[in-house]
């Protein structure tokens, strides 16, 4: 539970970033277009305010959830995220962003009402609350980071970065496998440098596949908010090569990432 509470604050800490960008922003400014391809700001908020929706349908009304994922999934597995995203963007800002808020403030009080040992079925394999806080921390942080680029600010890197690093590593099998390959057998090393200059360490030190890097290289990477050719980091052995290539914290088929180069690009 102690676990849970701290996700539980850098998830709301994670919004606070993202409702401070929006503050001074006017109406006019949510048409906005943001780094992935076709989305606005409006685009953004109404995909963390649908999908924080959907989250807190799975937690309080699991077979409502199943019902309508069974629905959404038949009527249109590839796109019903996106078409989410559009229809809530086409709310008014104000209302949409009170609808976020709310959104996130009523996962958040149902995540931490659940009882120890509890999985919320979701899209992917069912999920405990703390991986679902993780996950929505990772989500609140990339389509943060799309806003920022949009709004031509500069996020300051946190602590709270190591959330989604997690999820980074833990994914990587997901990874390899949503495109059509093998996952690795063996563990890997991960070692990235956190924003205080801090090393945060993953697997066995003894590992002969091994990543490094800055933590932030990291996160941007595998949210695919920047092509691997932008960002430091390192790989040794051709599978950590490799994943690094593919590698996806978040659901779904497989995103189209950032041409090299540019912020602007597919991954959504």
């Amino acid at each position: 539970m102690a676990e849970l509470a701290t996700l539980l604050d850098a998830l709301a800490a994670e919004g606070h970033v993202v409702d401070r960008l929006l503050a001074d922003l006017p109406d006019s400014g949510w048409a906005a277009p943001t780094p992935a391809a076709g989305w606005t700001v409006a685009h953004q908020i109404a995909h963390l305010a649908w999908t924080d929706h959907q989250a807190l349908l799975a937690v309080t009304d699991p077979p409502g959830f199943a019902a309508q994922m069974a629905e959404l999934l038949a009527a249109d597995p590839l796109g019903f995220v996106d078409t989410g995203a559009r229809d809530w963007a086409r709310t008014d800002p104000a209302p949409l962003r009170t609808r976020w808020r709310q959104g996130r403030a009523d996962l958040a009080a149902a995540l931490a009402a659940l009882p120890p040992g509890a999985r919320v079925t979701w899209y992917g394999p069912p999920m405990s609350a703390a991986s679902m806080a993780t996950a929505r921390i990772m989500e609140t942080w990339a389509h943060g980071y799309d806003l920022a680029d949009a709004l031509g600010v500069v996020p300051e890197p946190t602590h709270r970065l190591r959330h989604v690093a997690h999820l980074g590593v833990r994914t990587r099998d997901f990874a390899f496998h949503v495109h059509g390959l093998d996952a690795p057998t063996e563990e890997f090393a991960v070692e990235l440098t956190a924003p205080d200059g801090q090393p945060w360490r993953w697997g066995p030190d003894a590992a002969a596949q091994r990543v490094t890097g800055p933590a932030l290289d990291f996160c941007l990477l595998v949210t695919q908010r920047r092509h691997r050719a932008d960002l430091a980091g390192a790989a040794v052995g051709v599978d950590a090569d490799r994943w690094l290539d593919v590698a996806q914290a978040f659901a779904g088929p497989p995103g189209g990432g950032r041409a090299p180069g540019r912020v602007t690009g597919g991954a959504r």
